[in-house]
């Protein structure tokens, strides 16, 4: 557990003033985060008053969700030409490591995450791991990407050897905020905060998906100037 001391809500905190949010479902209608223009422009809104620079929009890929990268980048487009505030918008995707992931990693049907598309953002179930995990990981790298595991502390499978295992072969982590303000339970808040004190985390994301979802995390008061000061030890850049 953290130290005793007072505690801030995520907005007071002011750790969103610069902010580069590398995980989101903010691109409407197109799986299951935002399903309006509205929603996204109002949550635009939120970002602008927190302060928040830089935000990439990672619509899934999945078996369930079998997202088109051109259709991906037109909606973007479209989102585009109706914002006209300061956030600047970048597109990338979180790719599902299921069973289809090899056929569409050989075929290009990805869409990398980082300044010089060099990362690829990835994620697997909460609660059971892909079939020849590793093996797949180690399609990604010899595709010329940087595997990034989206929100490491909610796999609930995932034993903390894993974790020194996929550090060392350079993956990278990472952190759903959202997680250490509690909003996927006390098994996820426990494990962020035990990644983030150690230094795993390499990015921050909000994987925020709904206003409502926004708004109940940065009314949460619980970061203490210990975990503010292991956030912004976080790179946060790739």
């Amino acid at each position: 557990m953290w130290p005793f001391s007072s505690k801030k809500t995520l907005s007071a905190s002011g750790f969103l003033n610069g902010f580069t949010d590398w995980h989101s479902h903010i691109l409407p209608g197109v799986d299951d985060g935002v399903k309006t223009l509205d929603e996204s422009l109002q949550i635009l809104a939120a970002y602008e008053s927190e302060g928040i620079g830089d935000l990439w929009l990672t619509p899934h890929i999945m078996e369930d969700t079998p997202n088109h990268p051109e259709q991906l980048r037109k909606t973007f487009e479209d989102l585009k030409k109706a914002y006209h505030g300061p956030v600047r918008l970048h597109l990338a995707a979180e790719n599902m490591l299921d069973n289809l992931f090899e056929q569409r990693l050989a075929d290009g049907c990805i869409l990398p995450i980082g300044e010089n598309a060099d990362h690829l953002l990835v994620e697997t179930s909460y609660f059971t791991p892909p079939s020849d995990f590793d093996d797949k990981i180690q399609r990604v790298k010899s595709a010329g990407f940087f595997p990034v595991l989206a929100h490491p502390e909610r796999y609930v499978y995932m034993p903390m050897k894993k974790y020194e295992q996929l550090m060392g072969e350079s993956v990278r982590f990472q952190l759903n905020i959202y997680s250490l303000v509690g909003l996927y339970g006390e098994p996820a808040r426990e494990k962020a905060e035990y990644l983030l004190r150690h230094g795993y985390y390499t990015l921050v994301g909000t994987d925020t998906h709904r206003h409502s979802q926004l708004t109940a995390a940065l009314a949460q008061k619980v970061l203490t100037p210990a975990m503010l000061r292991a956030l912004r030890k976080i790179p946060n850049t790739i």
